[in-house]
């Protein structure tokens, strides 16, 4: 639940803090005295998107933090951990949020800064905020469906869960039998292009490594004369010419080497070793002029063969730019083995297609089946959610009236996913096929008519109200804020709507904006939103009200007057009998009446303490303060 909030430099709020508990906690003020900032200021610090606007004229930014303390295990606290910032471990939660003149906007939680949308993720398992565009929203089939889906709870939900995997299953294997009929020439045209170039691949029939060899032969032909000279040489210059048995070749300088030293190894070994190292030698010279002799024999200048290879260079050139690029023949070899991969993958016979129609028809049939299942869950808790809704109605003076809950068959539309109920086309989306209508008989269940068309402002409040206490037990949201929900309501209305609220308070914190005493007689805790001028500039605070405080502001919620007799007599009834309704064990307050007598326009003087309601119902009067440091 929150805790604490501090609100700064948002619209005529300078400075002011929030103190929070748990129950019913209602916020009053004059028209214009800023109470919508204290609801505004809740929504920035929950991901709402900023207004520069909002920002106090004087002021270079607004800015919004907040305590929470959240259950260990929630998925609150889970998110915030996942963002990087950190929660206490009693599970004390610091958000913040501030938005410039400029309008660049920061957010935090735990600590660390966070994207403004991780503040909005917290806000679906923390808070909940009704006002004035939720009751248009619940003029809405999808708002109305979503809410019979609540009431439902669990076998609706999963009732939902298998017809989406359904959905999603009929609707993707369709996208793909799609898409093969639509990308049908464009397959075709890819098979034959892979056809024709796998052809010129096998006619030419490249070896890896041919292009490098080939290259290396066309050297060896197109400079065969040169290389026979060069390998005549270094012959001659291993072994001699024929012609020159004493010449200085390397064999023969060797030999000469190797008697020499074999002359001195007579009276020396160590000339003896280098005389075997000489011999070596010659034995490698030798070793190698036979090589370059084999090498003389392998030149060959023939024409025929230099143009074979030159017309095979061509050729593989062709293939290399047209399907290896840069890596030559091993890219020409890898493009082929890609291709056959790719037209094994392309099976475009009309057995194929006919398995794939197949597949769409039975996921079509598995989507339909779990289509009815969860059209039959609905229609089973469409009856007793409106029981459940007419029963609150009832007790907010709204007696008369009928609430139907007609679950029917979407109106299926063209080019649209299409399922069947009832033996006629509906409607599919991945919500099912239905269409709920939640409508108001006003004479006495004969005629229904949309709420949208059927019911008032006022009615509507009642509605969206009763609806909130059916759904409370199955809503996980902890805190709920009502923004002048009670618009277009007076007189015996007003007190239901407070003491419904006063029940959601049982099991939430429950924080409402109203500007209905008889609702705020109700509150748990009674905070008003005070106006000042000073300068021309007008500023408003928050101040927690104690018993005698909250008869003064009830008095000027009644009568416009604080120092009205009849008005605080009122006023002190009205709270009392709220004070005795919440809890008919309690003992009558005694001198209400006179307590709120001794009252004064400005600010009330502080009421004894009851010593049997002194805990619970008296707060001290506090000023706005700055948000406690967690740590």
């Amino acid at each position: 639940m929150l805790e604490e909030v501090r609100i700064r430099n948002l619209g005529v709020i300078a400075d002011a803090t929030l103190q929070l508990d748990r129950g019913f906690t209602v916020v009053t003020g004059e028209t214009g005295a800023g109470k919508t900032m204290v609801v505004a200021g809740l929504m920035l610090m929950f991901g709402e998107r900023s207004d520069s606007s909002q920002v106090s004229h004087d002021a270079a930014s607004a800015d919004i933090e907040g305590r929470l303390r959240l259950a260990p295990d929630s998925h609150a606290v889970r998110r915030t951990t996942e963002a990087g910032g950190d929660v206490d471990e009693d599970g004390t939660l610091i958000l913040s949020r501030s938005v410039s003149k400029n309008g660049r906007s920061r957010a935090s939680a735990g600590g660390r800064s966070v994207p403004v949308g991780v503040l909005a993720e917290l806000a679906d398992s923390v808070i909940a905020v009704h006002g004035q565009s939720t009751q248009l929203r619940l003029a809405q089939p999808a708002q109305q469906r979503e809410l019979l889906d609540r009431y439902a709870g669990a076998p609706v939900t999963q009732a939902l869960a298998d017809y989406r995997a359904a959905y999603d299953e009929w609707r993707r294997i369709e996208q793909e039998r799609d898409d093969r009929l639509r990308n049908d020439d464009e397959r075709r045209r890819t098979r034959q292009m892979l056809m024709f170039g796998l052809e010129q691949v096998d006619a030419a029939a490249p070896r890896p490594g041919e292009d490098e060899r080939l290259e290396q032969e066309l050297g060896r032909l197109a400079n065969a004369d040169s290389l026979r000279q060069s390998v005549q040489a270094a012959h001659t210059a291993l072994v001699g010419a024929d012609d020159d048995a004493g010449g200085d070749s390397i064999s023969t300088l060797i030999g000469r080497a190797v008697r020499a030293l074999d002359e001195g190894g007579v009276h020396d070994e160590s000339l003896a070793e280098l005389a075997t190292r000489a011999k070596e030698i010659s034995y490698l010279a030798t070793d190698l002029a036979s090589d370059v002799s084999g090498y003389a024999e392998g030149v060959s200048d023939d024409p025929e063969r230099l143009a074979q290879a030159m017309a095979r260079r061509v050729e593989l050139r062709e293939l290399v730019r047209n399907y290896g690029g840069a890596d030559g023949v091993a890219g020409v070899l890898a493009w082929a083995d890609d291709a056959r991969a790719q037209l094994d993958a392309m099976d475009d016979s009309a057995e194929s297609m006919a398995r794939l129609e197949q597949q769409v028809t039975q996921a079509q049939a598995s989507a339909q089946t779990a289509a009815a299942a969860l059209s039959s869950r609905r229609r089973e808790a469409a009856g007793s959610f409106q029981d459940a809704i007419g029963a609150q109605l009832a007790k907010l003076a709204m007696g008369s009236v009928r609430i139907g809950v007609r679950v029917s068959p979407r109106e299926a539309a063209a080019g649209r996913p299409t399922l069947e109920a009832d033996g006629r086309p509906a409607g599919a989306s991945p919500d099912g096929i239905d269409t709920v209508h939640i409508e108001l008989s006003s004479d006495g269940g004969t005629t229904y008519r949309p709420l949208a068309k059927g019911a008032s402002g006022g009615e509507l409040s009642r509605v969206m109200l009763a609806i909130e206490v059916v759904l409370a037990g199955t809503d996980p949201v902890p805190t709920m804020v009502f923004d002048e929900v009670d618009s277009g309501v007076g007189g015996e209305s007003a007190i239901e709507i407070g003491r419904l609220l006063a029940v959601l308070g049982k099991d939430h914190q429950v924080i409402a904006v109203t500007h209905l005493p008889q609702v705020a007689a109700y509150a748990d805790r009674h905070v008003v939103i005070e106006k000042s001028g000073a300068q021309g500039v007008t500023r408003s605070d928050i101040r927690h009200l104690d018993h005698a405080e909250r008869i003064v502001e009830l008095t000027r919620m009644l009568a416009g007057l604080t120092d009205s007799d009849s008005g605080r007599a009122h006023a002190a009834e009205l709270l009392e009998t709220a004070y005795q309704e919440r809890d008919p064990s309690a003992a009558t307050r005694p001198a209400a009446k006179s307590s709120a007598k001794k009252s004064t326009t400005k600010a009330a003087a502080p009421a004894k303490k009851s010593p049997t309601k002194a805990g619970r119902r008296t707060t001290t009067s506090k000023r706005a303060r700055q948000v406690s440091d967690p740590k």
